[in-house]
């Protein structure tokens, strides 16, 4: 009797589909690790400034210290390491001074978003609680609300430290420690649109930030 054709043998078939099936299987089967994904939810206090005026003598300007909330996107890249997202907003004032043109209000009101690509680095690795480091950089948009004022976007960075703590399988308790710095560069005409109305000057914008919040894991 002769052999049948190797395609059409009566094993063959039943084994394709064991050997695709196996192959299926450890392609989606991804260490849970290495497949770690969430949402971060942060608020703290933030502080600092760095403007001065740039009308006659040299004042510092006063940026008043207030609350800060942050969104960030998370997803693993290695056993110690995740990507990260970050969206941060603060809404603050500044305190003008002599920066002021006369008739001017003493307060510009002045919002901050962050839009930074970094990482977190864990000592312990993404799945265990514990210290890490923080970091990323972007763009910030700062958008004072005064006529005779425009909106300005720089580069900047934030660098910090922070711990984590386990509440549940996918819940993490985080607290944090950051420093956000934007590269400003204006030697007196930063928000000025067409007239000036206020007269600002700096090199950065230098802010600390301390916040807690929530890692949610999907």
């Amino acid at each position: 009797m002769p052999a049948l054709p190797r395609s059409r043998r009566p094993g063959d078939a039943a084994s394709r589909a064991r050997f695709v099936a196996a192959l299926a299987l450890s392609c989606l089967a991804v260490p849970p690790a290495l497949a770690d994904t969430g949402w971060v939810v942060m608020g703290g206090v933030r502080a600092g400034s760095g403007f001065s005026s740039a009308s006659g003598a040299r004042e510092d300007l006063r940026l008043r210290s207030g609350a800060a909330g942050s969104l960030a996107f998370e997803w693993t890249l290695d056993e110690r390491r995740d990507g990260q997202v970050l969206v941060s907003h603060q809404r603050t004032q500044l305190a003008l001074g002599s920066a002021a043109a006369p008739g001017t209000a003493s307060q510009l009101p002045l919002r901050l978003t962050h839009l930074h690509v970094g990482g977190v680095n864990h000592f312990e690795g993404p799945s265990n609680p514990g210290p890490y480091v923080i970091g990323g950089l972007g763009i910030t948009q700062l958008t004072p609300n005064l006529p005779g004022t425009r909106s300005r976007t720089r580069a900047s960075l934030n660098v910090g430290v922070g711990h984590a703590w386990a509440l549940a399988p996918a819940l993490t308790l985080r607290a944090e420690l950051r420093a956000y710095v934007v590269a400003i560069g204006s030697d007196g005409a930063f928000f000025c649109s067409g007239g000036c109305t206020v007269s600002i000057r700096a090199d950065t914008l230098t802010q600390a930030e301390a916040a807690i919040g929530l890692r949610l894991a999907f």
